[in-house]
């Protein structure tokens, strides 16, 4: 066993693959980020206690697990959050219908409530075990209970829990060797912190990225988007990303990467009136290349054996094939101002549709198989498209449709065609396990009140975005009017956009908070959003919940979703206090709260003092926040923001502040700058 960092060993078996995430990563491991984080310097179990071994199938992998452990993590799981006890064969798959482990973003990596994480680097479609299988002869001197047989088919082939000490089994098919990592704690959280630091530290978005996103009609015209625009500005919603569709290529399945001149002419006056109207502009593609492209020729020699939608497949982790994508992203469309962009359908649906995705067989110029370019082909898409923005030096944050190990550096945030959305709030609670982000997009409602709960939902994550891709209008124009499920009448649509452009508000009051916690994600490595049991694993009224998480240090979040009037909330040990309207609950408990229509439950730690701004309509380059400093609680309080330019990659270099706040018991605030970075952009207005 070898110590690769503070709180980090590696145990190797045999002759590791070529082609691993670790093998391929371009990032660079938080040396100093882990050195400052406490270490007992013990991994958490020796070299004998794991057992690896190869058979004709491949690697198999022992690990230790005791009776009272708990595993979550291996990535986007949508179905499940608790995965003791259950089989995980990770492998990516546009739709995860099923608790299998298919998801959109696999990871090989574990954490215990024991407080350590397991990263097994491969990228296989590897199966984990969790404590489903006893060794043999391990039931033998077992005290039998005596109960009658099972006569029921829930009686026979229920769901069983394992009991006593069990094991973690992985199945790595192909493999010759393996490096296992282990990350110590002491506890969940310090154990992924540990593991995004490996990975090279959590992503910094830009400013405005954490604003609201709006994605346009995919057959939209010229005058579509601008008459889009203009509305939002005129009717006063916060928008600061404005996302184009398909329809903006020549061809899209496979992709041109050339703008329609047809649906678009003068394409770049028609942005240079958006970037005048401080709009972002994202662009929808994804990787797969048309012979009519300019990068056909160039990638046709970098390219897998088989095409997908006509298109060739390029090998990204070949150099000079990356070079050639991000140069022609940089030329025509970073360096004319496009801010960020949507990688869609490099998720692999070859299971429900046949020609969504390439085989297994493939073969790749850089000797990657099909499986494993499969598992692979987000984060390499990541990298590629990352490149020209760092060239350019400016920030971005983007979406992608797939991703997996070691991603936590890269700017982007997953999505799904999937739209359930109990689901989607599930996404948001297992992607902090994993060194991942999530939206849980907004596109069409079934109601008003289905639009402003999944709104809400999209407000209080990682990116707040409405993706309205089917529908030429705005949402709140586009449903019908009618009586909620409490039997509120919503007359107009003036009235649900009233509704929405509030909640938008909320948003954009919350992002020097979120600002904060991303910085935290990127210096620190601790995930913004998080589920409950990550901040509290030593209570285990919080194993299973799925429907609620931690949104930075100080708020937890609770989505309702439609048809429903209330909901249970357990409130972790402490005092909690309502976000809305400051009343205290003891925590330790369940509560069920009925808000109304225009609210969700959100409660904030008490003795918190939230930092909230004045909304702006948009983030522009050099925005000042106008920030009222909310309490939460009594006596002195503290809080920090964080502080750079907001879009430049020069907090590398040292150039950022954390700004300290503290009010003290006559309601005096007191502010202390510490860093390098020589703006302002806070403005504090007061305490409330």
């Amino acid at each position: 066993m070898k110590s690769i960092a503070n709180g980090i060993w590696r145990v190797r078996f045999g002759e590791p693959e070529k082609h691993t995430p670790v093998q391929l990563r371009e990032t660079v491991m938080q040396t100093e980020a882990l050195d400052r984080l406490g270490s007992e310097g013990a991994p958490p179990f020796t070299e004998h206690e794991i057992g690896i071994r190869l058979s004709k199938r491949g690697i198999r992998i022992e690990l230790p697990m005791s009776a009272e452990e708990h595993i979550y993590g291996f990535g986007l799981q949508l179905h499940r959050v608790d995965h003791t006890g259950r089989k995980k064969v990770l492998r990516v798959n546009s739709d995860p219908v099923a608790d299998t482990g298919d998801t959109h973003a696999p990871v090989p990596f574990y954490v215990s409530t024991a407080g350590y994480g397991v990263y097994v680097d491969t990228s296989r479609y590897a199966a984990f075990y969790c404590g489903t299988n006893l060794r043999k002869g391990a039931s033998e001197h077992k005290k039998q209970e005596q109960k009658a047989i099972g006569t029921s088919e829930i009686e026979l082939y229920g769901y069983q829990v394992s009991e006593g000490n069990r094991s973690v089994v992985v199945d790595i098919p192909s493999a010759q060797g393996i490096d296992v990592y282990l990350f110590e704690g002491p506890d969940m959280a310090t154990a992924v912190q540990r593991y995004n630091l490996f990975s090279g530290g959590g992503c910094l978005p830009p400013a405005w990225g954490l604003g609201m996103w709006y994605r346009a009609y995919s057959a939209a015209k010229k005058e579509d988007v601008m008459r889009l625009a203009a509305t939002f500005r005129e009717d006063r919603m916060p928008v600061d990303v404005f996302g184009f569709e398909p329809g903006w290529q020549t061809k899209a399945y496979s992709c041109s990467f050339v703008w329609d001149e047809g649906r678009f002419p003068d394409h770049e006056t028609m942005l240079n009136e958006l970037y005048g109207m401080k709009y972002r502009v994202n662009l929808w593609e994804h990787l797969f290349v048309h012979p009519t492209s300019p990068l056909y020729q160039d990638l046709k020699p970098h390219s897998g054996d088989y095409e997908v939608w006509e298109g060739l497949v390029p090998d990204l982790s070949v150099p000079e094939a990356k070079a050639k994508f991000a140069e022609h992203h940089r030329k025509e469309f970073v360096d004319k101002g496009i801010a960020g962009f949507k990688l869609d359908e490099c998720d692999s649906s070859d299971f429900v549709h046949s020609n969504w995705s390439f085989p297994d067989v493939t073969e790749f110029p850089s000797g990657m198989d099909g499986e494993q370019m499969h598992n692979q082909l987000g984060t390499l898409y990541q990298a590629a498209i990352l490149a020209p923005f760092e060239q350019a030096g400016r920030r971005t944050l983007s979406q992608v449709r797939s991703s997996g190990a070691l991603a936590s550096p890269y700017p982007f945030v997953l999505y799904s065609d999937l739209y359930n959305h109990k689901v989607f709030i599930r996404g948001v609670v297992n992607c902090g396990f994993s060194g991942l982000l999530w939206s849980p997009e907004v596109r069409q409602a079934e109601s008003p009140e289905d639009l402003i709960r999944r709104i809400q939902t999209a407000v209080f994550s990682p990116m707040a975005l409405l993706n309205c891709w089917r529908i030429p209008n705005p949402p709140w124009m586009q449903v019908d009017r009618g009586k909620n499920v409490r039997g509120e009448f919503l007359n107009n649509y003036e009235h649900i956009r009233d509704i929405c452009r509030a909640l938008f508000e909320t948003r954009m009051a919350l992002i020097p908070y979120l600002y904060a916690a991303y910085a935290k994600y990127r210096l620190e490595g601790r995930p913004p959003f998080r589920a409950l049991v990550m901040d509290y694993p030593d209570d285990p009224n919080t194993f299973g919940i799925d429907d609620a998480y931690m949104m930075g240090e100080s708020m937890l979040v609770a989505p309702i979703v439609t048809g429903t009037t209330e909901r249970t909330v357990y409130l972790p040990k402490g005092v909690w206090r309502c976000f809305w309207t400051n009343a205290a609950y003891e925590g330790g408990q369940s509560y069920n709260f009925a808000p109304g229509l225009e609210r969700i439950p959100v409660f904030v730690k008490d003795g918190t003092l939230l930092p909230l701004a004045e909304p702006l309509p948009y983030v522009a380059d050099g925005a000042v926040f106008d920030v009222t400093l909310h309490s939460y609680g009594q006596g002195v309080q503290e809080c920090v923001l964080y502080e750079d330019d907001g879009c430049s990659y020069a907090y590398r270099e040292g150039q950022y502040n954390w700004v300290r706040l503290r009010v003290d018991a006559e309601g005096t605030v007191h502010t202390q700058r510490t860093g390098s970075y020589e703006g302002r952009h806070y403005n504090i207005i007061g305490v409330k």
